[in-house]
């Protein structure tokens, strides 16, 4: 298996939907569907990537990527929030609480594994960098960052404006957005 995603969501259609679609990609999919049990699930699972839901019973998904980014073992972990949520300022509430990526709700199967693969690059990128830091080399703080703009299936960014891939899809949709450029 490939890498490990664990997907904290409630509505069993949505968790089979996005379990299937990781796994049709060669990810490793660990489905949750309690939030109360998502924290103590991603440290035993060790997931690389967290899809998360922000709107659950119980728990919200932003107490749970906040609680996750206060985590010692679980921080570095990048977040994507799929959400319902499309109001103004929701966005910026889910990535200011410490998601690195967010995709609205009803998905578009091709954006949610684009920006699926663009968070699990940066952050093989991102270890590589610190690897490097840790060895002596020297990059800059923007290199380090998880990227907010989506790329395309080869990951450098080609197809990412938005329309290129999809003309019907809304901004929102296209995954992690960059504010570094």
């Amino acid at each position: 298996m490939g890498q490990k995603i664990l997907v904290v969501e409630d509505n069993e259609l949505n968790l089979k939907l996005f379990c299937d679609l990781l796994r049709a990609h060669g990810y490793e999919a660990e489905a949750v569907r309690d939030g109360r049990e998502a924290v103590e699930r991603a440290r035993a699972f060790a997931p690389d990537l967290v899809v998360m839901d922000i709107q659950m019973p119980h728990v919200s998904g932003l107490e749970l990527i906040e609680r996750m980014k206060a985590d010692s073992g679980l921080r570095a972990t990048p977040i994507m929030a799929v959400t319902a949520y499309a109001a103004k300022g929701d966005e910026e509430r889910i990535r200011d609480a410490g998601a690195e990526g967010y995709v609205s709700k009803p998905i578009s199967v091709l954006r949610f594994v684009e920006a699926v693969r663009a968070l699990l690059d940066a952050a093989a990128e991102r270890a590589a960098t610190e690897r490097e830091e840790a060895g002596g080399g020297e990059a800059g703080a923007s290199e380090r960052q998880f990227p907010r703009e989506s790329r395309g299936p080869d990951g450098n960014g080609e197809g990412a404006e938005e329309g290129k891939a999809d003309p019907g899809l809304r901004r929102d949709d296209a995954g992690p957005k960059d504010d570094t450029s």
